[in-house]
């Protein structure tokens, strides 16, 4: 949705500003390279436009001034993803569309949206189509591994219920011990433990969870197994969802454990 006191006076803007990295991948595939103007420094995909593209701060610290030096026509935001003093501060001055996604149907209806307000409905369609078919086709579990993703560490942060990682862990045969918490909660060694978990995602991202973090828990937590996952596939929404069905297909969590 729009924010502030400004819409789109075209249906195809020609200056875009991406704020969010899995939206700056979106917009490639929707064929819209000259008109992206800036993104992020964590919008790393596709790589010639981070090599490229103007970078204007990060997701949590956009710098505002380069930013209004693009003079945008169109800033595409996520209400998680930025915060909200930034967002706020540049709805007065430019046309700010505010995405909130949770699940996966939140994601195909931004897909669409998007693909509406830059002039490319046929191709988002279409993107949308394809992912459809992929989700349909998607084997269901019948004995969800029970199983906590972790995204921080110090403190220890898993996903609640109501987020698109829990919607994916679903799909990947994942039964999310922490579904029953809201958002990003922390949680301890004594919580695991106390879960049952069976299986221990480690996230490559926000936090780079790396083969030591696998030590640690598995010696803290002895019958439990760690393995390392695949962030970009469980949280990037978008056109990503593509590639993430193929690699949720061949995840396989009952190989796992």
């Amino acid at each position: 949705m729009f924010i502030g006191p400004h819409t789109l006076t075209d249906k195809t803007p020609r200056r875009i500003v991406s704020l969010v990295p899995s939206i700056t991948e979106l917009l490639y595939d929707l064929g819209l390279e000259d008109e992206t103007a800036g993104i992020t420094k964590f919008c790393v995909h596709p790589r010639h436009w981070f090599e490229h593209k103007r970078r204007i701060g990060g997701t949590k610290a956009v710098n505002i001034q380069q930013l209004q030096d693009l003079q945008p026509d169109l800033i595409l935001a996520n209400k998680e993803e930025n915060t909200r003093a930034d967002i706020e501060l540049l709805a007065k001055d430019f046309p700010v569309w505010l995405t909130e996604v949770r699940n996966i149907s939140d994601a195909m209806d931004m897909i669409t949206d998007i693909g509406r307000i830059t002039g490319k409905s046929d191709k988002a369609h279409e993107l949308a189509a394809t992912i459809s078919t992929k989700l349909a086709a998607m084997p269901a579990s019948d004995d969800p591994v029970p199983t906590a993703y972790l995204i921080w560490k110090d403190p220890y942060m898993t996903v609640g219920g109501d987020t698109y990682i829990h919607d994916m862990l679903r799909l990947a045969g994942c039964r999310n011990l922490f579904a029953g918490r809201t958002r990003y909660p922390a949680v301890t060694i004594k919580d695991l433990a106390d879960s049952g978990c069976r299986l221990i995602l480690l996230s490559s991202e926000p936090f780079p969870f790396r083969e030591k973090h696998m030590l640690e828990l598995a010696e803290a937590l002895p019958g439990t197994r760690i393995v390392l996952a695949d962030g970009e596939m469980f949280s990037w929404y978008g056109s990503r969802l593509l590639k993430a069905l193929d690699y949720l297909r061949h995840f396989n969590p009952q190989n796992q454990v």
